[in-house]
């Protein structure tokens, strides 16, 4: 029996479903060998947008203090942490999405480039545009775990008020049982013990009462009141709106330590030893020796040119001090801290394509406790979108200047 020749039109068809297989498979094989995977995900993937006003400056660029508020700081990423603070254990919990006023505390930012802890809330107030006539007492948080010892050691001139023209103390005083005669002072002289751990908030509903019914406490700068540290920013009235020029420790930028992005490079790029990023408790001169260092290669004066931007998506060193250093593992992105020790500029996201790089602001957790002192985690909470920088933009490095 004769077979019926094969059709012109099929051996066609087959031979352009095998070309098309063989290339589909090489293409595959490269998507996944170099990376273009990744990268063809990233473009598609919507982009965190950048939150942080800046300047740009021929000398770097840096946060517009003016424009810059803890409202526009949104963190990307969710996460939590149990830890040991003031107060006991305290768990710290955020979501992708919120300020970080919303969770961070005073105490994270107890910086001599801030000094958040030296306003008061009628400062606060009056440059946020708000009405202290309209606050209440619950609106300033750290109120709620005063006691009155505390509030007499943060404003002294209260002991020589009479109980009963200070509504909330002389109702805090009658929930206690303590007759509400006489001076506070001379209250606190026969009844102390009683008063010692005795909290505010815990005995009487502060909405109920405006602010200024305890006199003066909204002149009273923030690190009078007892464990202030433990506020969260946005439980301080008008903070987390107000814009950094007006916090009193900010400092004009020290330009002397400055260079360029010169070069962009992802994450195929292996075992860089000149590195200019790391931490405080490393140095900043961390290198890379790994298979994936993604970095921004700089030029500068000098022995600056050819320094590598590790980043911090990529890399992590050690971070933190004292008893909280053991938080997230004892690691943090690596990085920089040109603006301070308020948050950590790390290099995140690297498009080599374009030729940018988005950096992030990192924040850590500290905490003052008694008998121990002041302790800090590593800088893991973020990123908060910050500054995007193409080829050829200038950067500030901040100190310290040390070169490999």
């Amino acid at each position: 029996m004769k077979t019926k020749a094969q059709s012109p039109i099929n051996n066609n068809l087959l031979r352009y479903l095998l070309l098309f297989g063989l290339l589909g498979g090489l293409f595959i094989h490269s998507f996944w060998r170099y990376g273009i995977l990744n990268q063809a995900i990233g473009f598609l993937l919507p982009k965190a947008s950048a939150q942080v006003p800046f300047v740009k400056s021929a000398n770097g660029f840096f946060p517009d203090w003016s424009r810059l508020k803890f409202s526009d700081m949104i963190i990307t990423s969710s996460g939590s942490v149990t830890y040991p603070g003031s107060r006991g254990n305290e768990t710290r919990v955020w979501k992708a999405g919120q300020s970080i006023g919303e969770f961070m505390e005073l105490g994270d930012f107890e910086t001599p480039q801030l000094q958040i802890e030296k306003l008061n809330v009628s400062t606060i107030v009056e440059a946020s545009g708000l009405n202290l006539d309209d606050l209440k007492l619950s609106d300033f948080q750290l109120l709620k775990w005063q006691t009155l010892p505390d509030l007499v050691k943060a404003n002294p001139d209260l002991a020589d008020e009479l109980v009963n023209s200070v509504k909330p103390i002389s109702d805090f005083l009658t929930q206690l049982g303590i007759p509400d005669t006489g001076t506070i002072g001379n209250v606190l002289s026969f009844h102390n013990s009683q008063l010692l751990n005795a909290e505010l908030g815990k005995f009487i509903n502060l909405k109920f009462y405006d602010l200024k019914s305890i006199p003066n406490i909204q002149n009273i700068p923030i690190n009078h009141f007892a464990n202030w540290q433990d506020s969260k920013i946005n439980g301080v009235p008008g903070l987390s709106n107000l814009t950094w020029d007006n916090l009193p420790g900010l400092q004009t930028l020290d330009l002397s330590f400055i260079g360029k992005v010169d070069l962009v490079l992802r994450e195929i790029e292996a075992n860089r030893t000149r590195s200019i990023s790391g931490s405080y408790q490393e140095g900043f001169n961390v290198p890379c020796l790994q298979d994936n260092c993604a970095h921004a290669e700089m030029s500068g004066i000098g022995r600056t040119t050819g320094v590598q931007w590790i980043s911090g998506k990529y890399q992590k060193v050690r971070g933190g001090f004292g008893i909280l250093k053991a938080l997230n593992g004892g690691q943090e992105p690596t990085g920089r801290n040109p603006f301070g020790s308020a948050f950590k500029q790390v290099v995140w996201d690297i498009d080599e394509a374009s030729g940018s790089m988005e950096t992030a602001m990192f924040f850590r957790i500290c905490k003052t406790i008694f008998f121990v002192g002041r302790t800090c985690s590593p800088y893991f909470i973020g990123p908060v979108p910050f500054i995007e920088y193409k080829e050829k933009d200038p950067i500030i490095f901040g100190k310290p200047a040390s070169l490999f």
